[in-house]
């Protein structure tokens, strides 16, 4: 039997139990029957037995007739608890057993090796390193940690979860909502199957990405019919694949049922149009601007702004441009800024949310979201035909400088342009607080998101030289891993240099966890080197280089522990299989032998 119709036969199992205890229970209540209401020989009752045993048997004397064995009446009424133990269970009435769930659907895809299933195992069993003296982590890698970067992995070589693994899978997910994603498109349409037969699983039938048995795109019948009566993860990655067959189709799909749908169901698809979103899009957002919820509303006009020759970002160009205007009356050219004095109801349909939030003046408030929905491009013919890099260099007048360029930081996060992006960051060398753009490292991350990842690898390694790690953890949250040379040795050499200066390594812990997930596996050779005890100096802190030490040695054998996962799923040779045998010993539809 395989692993999946075990499962089914484990469900069917529960499922007759419970059938079987609520069989008793009317059996124990019915008159005649041999339930705990009616007297056994000795005229002896479930109920006697209960009082007794609750008030004590000082208190209340058992029946007369279970002491006839001549036993003290503790030992008599448990014999006779017994008794009407085994009598009850042999008047259970046979249920009708529960009608088998379908057989789970076929998964393709190919099988996970077994040194890799292993592994995962391993992994699902969230055996984290314990914890020493004082909170230490020890030598040992964790494992919790390198669990998403597992399915990542397998994900890319279009594995299948092996059947045997789908509830650890699920439960995990269910416990850690960072891995449903990587999680559930992982466990495929079985895993799907799975979660519908336990109450404890439905987070994956709720919108999170899963894999789900889709008609063919090209089968109109078949698409609207799930479409109508699929289960909502089912319809978002339905409307996925449409979509990627083509835009049109994907809205017409949306459109057909649009004015049914609830409020957070509308924003949910909605949201999935970011994924290959054009102009081909912009009849039907500018239809979603009229929406009854507020929150389609402002998606929809998010959504708009992103596409710069947009009706929508035309209007709020037009709004922008009358804020923010080039004054030559100076010793220089500088910008001027008059931020609107109301939100009228036309800006409110394009998104501009009125009140602001607490501690933001309106005016700000407002100027911040029309400069943020405006396209880049009106800018340098706004000022003076100035290109970026100049635009950003200009005095701005009463002290909005601050305003604007945190919204034009915004607005080139959402436009995904990667020179405005590069100009508002500033070179890597200089001060946050004094470059363009922003000094919120989160901001400025959300800029490097931007820019290639190559680009983005060495500016954040350029920027670790200058600065150091102390600000870099959430620059180094977006860079591609496994991280690019220059950027892992620069964080390697910012290592040093703390563990040199006799600090603690716990300051850096942060890091230390992105280089664990993060680094090239191939630089664990190069940190054997760090792995040593220090001597120490004198103003090193006491100990501090055995605790780096040992930071090093868990660093090292997490590194070596990733590149043992890499070469487990990496997929065997080719292999021509025997003819006639099992294409997939874990489809429930292979026959066992004999079968």
């Amino acid at each position: 039997m395989t692993d999946t119709a075990a499962t089914s036969d484990r469900t069917n199992s529960a499922t007759s139990d419970r059938t079987h205890s609520a069989a008793s229970d009317r059996t124990d209540t019915a008159p005649g029957g041999a339930g705990s209401a009616v007297p056994d020989a000795h005229g002896t009752s479930w109920e006697d037995l209960v009082v007794s045993a609750l008030l004590g048997t000082d208190r209340r004397t058992p029946p007369a007739g279970i002491l006839a064995s001549g036993k003290d009446a503790p030992a008599a009424l448990l014999d006779s608890a017994a008794f009407h133990t085994v009598r009850r269970r042999a008047g259970l009435l046979p249920a009708r057993a529960a009608a088998r769930p379908e057989p789970a659907p076929r998964d393709t895809r190919r099988p996970l090796p077994e040194p890799a299933r292993q592994r995962l195992v391993q992994l699902l069993a969230d055996r984290a390193a314990p914890a020493g003296a004082g909170g230490r982590r020890g030598t040992a890698p964790d494992l919790t940690e390198l669990l998403p970067q597992w399915l990542a992995t397998a994900g890319t070589y279009d594995y299948r979860a092996p059947a045997s693994v789908l509830p650890a899978l699920l439960d995990a997910a269910r416990a850690r909502t960072d891995l449903r994603p990587g999680a559930l498109t992982f466990a495929g349409p079985r895993g799907l199957w799975l979660a519908r037969l336990n109450p404890d699983w439905k987070f994956a039938l709720r919108g999170a990405p899963g894999g789900s048995a889709l008609p063919d795109v090209r089968d109109a019948e078949a698409v609207r019919a799930l479409w109508q009566e699929g289960l909502f993860v089912e319809r978002v990655t339905l409307l996925g694949a449409v979509r990627a067959a083509g835009s049109e189709a994907a809205l017409e799909l949306l459109g057909s049922t649009w004015s049914t749908e609830r409020a957070e169901d509308r924003l949910m698809f909605l949201d999935s149009l970011r994924t290959g979103l054009s102009g081909v899009d912009e009849p039907f957002l500018e239809q979603a601007l009229s929406d009854r919820s507020r929150n389609v509303r402002s998606t929809a006009a998010e959504l708009l702004s992103a596409l710069p020759h947009s009706a929508l970002a035309g209007r709020m160009a037009a709004r922008a441009a009358t804020c923010v205007s080039l004054d030559r009356t100076g010793d220089g050219p500088t910008i001027a800024v008059e931020a609107p004095h109301e939100c009228d109801a036309d800006m409110q349909r394009d998104g501009v949310v009125a009140v602001p939030p607490a501690g933001r003046g309106e005016r700000s408030w407002w100027l911040g979201q029309l400069v943020e929905a405006a396209p880049l491009a009106v800018w340098p013919e706004r000022l003076g035909g100035r290109p970026p890099e100049e635009i950003v260099t200009l005095a701005v007048q009463d002290g909005w400088r601050d305003e604007l360029h945190a919204a034009w930081c915004r607005a080139a996060v959402r436009q995904r342009d990667a020179h405005w992006s590069r100009v508002l960051l500033g070179p890597p060398s200089a001060p946050p607080a004094t470059g363009p753009g922003t000094s919120s490292f989160a901001e400025r991350a959300k800029l490097l998101a931007a820019l290639e990842p190559g680009e983005r690898a060495e500016w954040v390694a350029a920027f670790i030289a200058a600065h150091g790690l102390s600000e870099a953890f959430q620059l180094l949250g977006v860079c591609a891993v496994p991280w690019a040379d220059p950027l892992g040795r620069a964080v390697v050499d910012a290592l040093d240099i703390a563990r040199e200066a006799g600090s603690y390594p716990w300051s850096f812990s942060g890091v230390m966890g992105l280089a664990e997930r993060c680094l090239d596996p191939s630089e664990a050779s190069r940190l054997e080197l760090l792995t040593a005890t220090p001597d120490e100096t004198e103003s090193a802190s006491p100990g501090a280089g055995g605790y780096w030490s040992e930071a090093f040695q868990r660093l090292v054998s997490t590194l070596r522990l990733r590149a043992t996962m890499q070469t487990e799923l990496a997929p065997p040779p080719a292999t021509t299989r025997p003819a006639g045998s099992p294409t997939d010993p874990e489809d429930p539809t292979v026959a066992a032998p004999g079968g």
